[in-house]
């Protein structure tokens, strides 16, 4: 009975890790920058070539209202980072400070404000072949919070 239990803990706990290799936790934060729950710069995500889907968490650490220093992860090809940021001013925060149908994001997530949590999930085989960048669309935040992904 023990080694029954013994196996199905280690493989509960075995599924749980590799659930975990496929997301990644971000903070943004009032000084708009990306963080790691230990407080570190990121500026880039690896994935798993194995993942299928990975999801960005993301939990917004200010205290301000979304209109003002809301945070969001948009998923796209790094050269088109500047035209999706532009075009998103036009629409404002009212669309997340996305352009609606904007065929260029793979992903994103909702605008979120102070204390918010969001998600945003997207199949790895859309930025598998590289060039790929994530980043928070609110006003002029894209400068600083962006970084690479990077599957391997």
């Amino acid at each position: 009975m023990k080694k029954g239990l013994l196996f199905l803990g280690l493989l509960f706990s075995g599924s749980l890790a590799m659930a975990n290799q496929c997301a990644f936790d971000l903070l943004g934060t009032d000084t708009r920058d990306y963080k790691d729950s230990e407080g570190n710069f990121v500026k880039q995500i690896i994935i798993p070539s194995s993942c299928t889907y990975f999801t960005i968490n993301l939990r917004n650490v200010t205290k301000m209202h979304k209109t003002a220093m809301g945070h969001n992860v948009v998923i796209a090809k790094a050269k088109d980072v500047k035209a999706i940021a532009l075009d998103g001013a036009i629409a404002g925060v009212g669309k997340d400070y996305l352009k609606p149908g904007d065929t260029r994001i793979v992903a994103a997530s909702k605008m979120v404000g102070g204390g918010e949590r969001t998600s945003v999930r997207f199949a790895v085989s859309k930025v598998k072949e590289g060039g790929y960048d994530f980043f928070c669309s609110f006003l002029g935040h894209e400068r600083k919070m962006r970084g690479k992904l990077i599957v391997k």
